[in-house]
C-alpha cells in the first residue's frame, strides 16, 4: 500500500468528521497532522518538504490577508458592500447578485482574493438579514470557484495553461469556450441553493443598512491598496494580451497592495496579530502533503492505467475533476498540461483541462483552496463552519452538472 495516499485518505477522513474523542480539530491542524506524518513516515524527505512549498503563493496570501484584514477592521469592506448589494431587495436578488458579483470578480481578482475579502461580506449580510451563514458561504465558495473558471488570471492553474498552452490572446480564447457555459453554470449554482435551503428564501423585502466607517485613517489606506490592486491587475491584462514577457507575477500585487497598511497604517502590528496565519500553515502543510503523494508516482501510474485518450474533452473533465482531489488543480495541471502538449491537444482541450480542474473545486471541500480560505476565515470571524458532508450533499451533483454543460459546451461552440 502507498503510504502517502493511506495518509491523504486519512487526511479527508478526519476533515469529514473534524473530530478525534472529544478533542475537535481545525482543517489546518488535520493538514498539518498529515503533513507531519509523511515527514516521519520518510515519504518525503525534510530537504523536498521545504522545497515543496510555493512561497509565491504563501506570499500573494499573506498581501491579500493583510488588505482583507484591514478592509474588515476599517468598516470600509461593509461600506462598499451596502453600495452594490442595496438594490438586492429580495433573498433571491440577494442570492443572485452575491453569485454572479463574486463570480465576475474573482475572474478578474483571482478566486482566493475574493475568498478572503468576501467572507465577512456574506457573513454580514447573514447577519442583517437572518438568513443562514452557510447558505451565504456556500454561495461564496461556489461563485468564486465558478466564475474563476472564465479567466485566464481567475486562479493560478488557468494561469499555468495561459502562459505555457495558449499561443493567441488566452483571455479571448477563455471568454469564446467558457462564457456562456460559465454564466448558466451560476445559475445553476442559485437553483440547487435555493433547493437545498428552501427556509431562508423567504418573501419577505430586504432592507439595507449603510455600515459606519469605523477608522477613516485606515479606511484610506486600505481604499489606496484597493485601487492599487485594480490598476496593476488592469495593467497584467494588458501586459498578457499584447503578449508581453514582461514576468508580473500576481504575488507582486499583493505585497505592493499591502504596502500601505503596513507602512502607513499604526495599527499595522495589531493587522499582522489578525492575519489568518492558521490558513497559511494550511497551506504550508498542504505542500508538503501533495508533494509526497506525487513523489509516491501514485497519480502517474493511475493515469498509465486507465489508458485514457487524453485528448478527448470527456476524459479532459472527468480526469481532471477527480485527480484535483488527490494532488489539488494546480498540481494536476502542471502534470496534465505537458502530456496534452505533446499528444498535440488543441486551444479546446487545454481549455477544457482549465475548466475541469477548476470547478473541481465544487465537489469537496479540499477541491479548491478558496473554499478552506472561506471556511477558516468563517470559523476565525464569527465561528460558523461548513461541515465536508453539507459541503458535498450539494457539491456532488453541482459538480457533475457543471461538469456536463462544459462538456455540451465544447461540443456545441
Amino acid at each position: 500500500m502507498n503510504i502517502s495516499i493511506i495518509i491523504l485518505l486519512a487526511v479527508f477522513v478526519l476533515i469529514a468528521v473534524r473530530q478525534v474523542g472529544n478533542v475537535r480539530l481545525q482543517i489546518w491542524q488535520i493538514m498539518l497532522l498529515g503533513a507531519a506524518a509523511v515527514l516521519v513516515t520518510g515519504q518525503i524527505s525534510p530537504r523536498d518538504a521545504l522545497f515543496s512549498i510555493n512561497l509565491d503563493v504563501m506570499l500573494f496570501l499573506f498581501g491579500m490577508f493583510v488588505v482583507g484584514q484591514a478592509l474588515d477592521e476599517s468598516g470600509y469592506l461593509s461600506h462598499v458592500s451596502y453600495k452594490y448589494f442595496r438594490k438586492a431587495k429580495s433573498v433571491d436578488a440577494l442570492m443572485l447578485f452575491t453569485l454572479f458579483g463574486f463570480g465576475f470578480a474573482s475572474a478578474i481578482l483571482m478566486n482566493d482574493t475574493l475568498a478572503i475579502i468576501g467572507t465577512p461580506v456574506v457573513l454580514l449580510l447573514a447577519k442583517k438579514h437572518q438568513m443562514s451563514p452557510k447558505l451565504l458561504l456556500l454561495a461564496l465558495c461556489i461563485s468564486v470557484t465558478t466564475g474563476s473558471v472564465l479567466s485566464p488570471i481567475g486562479n493560478p492553474q488557468n494561469l499555468l495553461i495561459a502562459v505555457n498552452g495558449i499561443r493567441n490572446n488566452a483571455f479571448v480564447d477563455f471568454f469564446r469556450w467558457l462564457f456562456i457555459p460559465t454564466m448558466l453554470n451560476i445559475y445553476i449554482a442559485f437553483r440547487f441553493l435555493k433547493h437545498y435551503y428552501p427556509g431562508d428564501f423567504h418573501d419577505v423585502e430586504l432592507t439595507h443598512s449603510q455600515e459606519p466607517i469605523r477608522n477613516h485613517d485606515l479606511a484610506l489606506l486600505t481604499k489606496i491598496s484597493l485601487n492599487i490592486i485594480l490598476i496593476l491587475v488592469g495593467l497584467k491584462i494588458v501586459l498578457f494580451s499584447f503578449g508581453s514577457t514582461f514576468d508580473f507575477r500576481l504575488t507582486y500585487i499583493a505585497l505592493v497592495a499591502a504596502l500601505p497598511i503596513l507602512v502607513g497604517s499604526s495599527r499595522r502590528f495589531h493587522i499582522l496579530r489578525r492575519v489568518d496565519w492558521q490558513t497559511l500553515i494550511f497551506f504550508a502543510a498542504m505542500f508538503v502533503l501533495m508533494e509526497s503523494v506525487w513523489l509516491s508516482g501514485f497519480v502517474q501510474r493511475l493515469l498509465q492505467e486507465w489508458k485514457l485518450n487524453i485528448v478527448s474533452v470527456p476524459a479532459i473533465l472527468s480526469t481532471s475533476v477527480l485527480l484535483s482531489q488527490l494532488i489539488s488543480n494546480v498540481p494536476l495541471v502542471a502534470l496534465f498540461q505537458p502530456m496534452l502538449s505533446h499528444a498535440g491537444a488543441s486551444t479546446k482541450e487545454l481549455i477544457a483541462l482549465a475548466a475541469g480542474s477548476t470547478i473541481a473545486g465544487n465537489l469537496f471541500i479540499l477541491g479548491a483552496a478558496s473554499n478552506v480560505i472561506v471556511i477558516q476565515n468563517a470559523e476565525k470571524k464569527a465561528h460558523q463552519t461548513i461541515t465536508f458532508w453539507e459541503f458535498a450533499r450539494i457539491g456532488i451533483p453541482l459538480t457533475l452538472i457543471q461538469t456536463a454543460v462544459y462538456w455540451l459546451a465544447f461540443e456545441l461552440l
